[in-house]
């Protein structure tokens, strides 16, 4: 399974905050410490606000950080929340699927049983499991 580019800068967006949890987190300073485009993090930022993982506060002093305590965001959540689908084959698309096949066959069902155990899995760790006691990564994003 792969994730998208747009749920992997939401994960480091997060992370970020998680760290820098005393203190609002502008985009610019993500944008730069990353080299990841301002205006796509923009648009991260407020999906992550709509969803409720992040506040964003606006103005001169204006900045990010997170919504709720990193023990209290998963990274299943996260991922859910930024992946537009989880159709692995086309037999998992509505209307779409072409194949002879579809009626009979149980790879749907193991495809879809290794998505749950993929997502179980995410859901198993949190914001805090990434950040909490890494100080290597705490040096880099403090």
């Amino acid at each position: 399974m792969r994730l998208n580019t747009q749920t992997d800068y939401a994960l480091r967006l997060l992370m970020h905050l998680a760290v820098n949890s005393s203190r609002l987190v502008t985009i610019q300073e993500v944008s730069d410490r990353f080299s990841i485009s301002r205006n796509h993090l923009m648009k991260l930022a407020s999906a992550l606000t709509h969803e409720g993982f992040v506040t964003s506060v606006r103005g001169r002093s204006g900045g990010l950080k997170l919504a709720k305590p990193p023990e209290q965001i998963t990274v299943g959540a996260v991922v859910r929340c930024m992946e537009n689908d989880f159709a692995m084959v086309e037999c998992f698309q509505a209307g779409r699927g072409q194949c002879l096949i579809t009626p009979v066959c149980r790879l749907k069902g193991v495809i879809n049983g290794a998505v749950a155990a993929f997502l179980a899995e995410l859901d198993r760790s949190t914001l805090a499991d990434l950040v909490q006691g890494n100080a290597p990564l705490e040096r880099m994003l403090a």
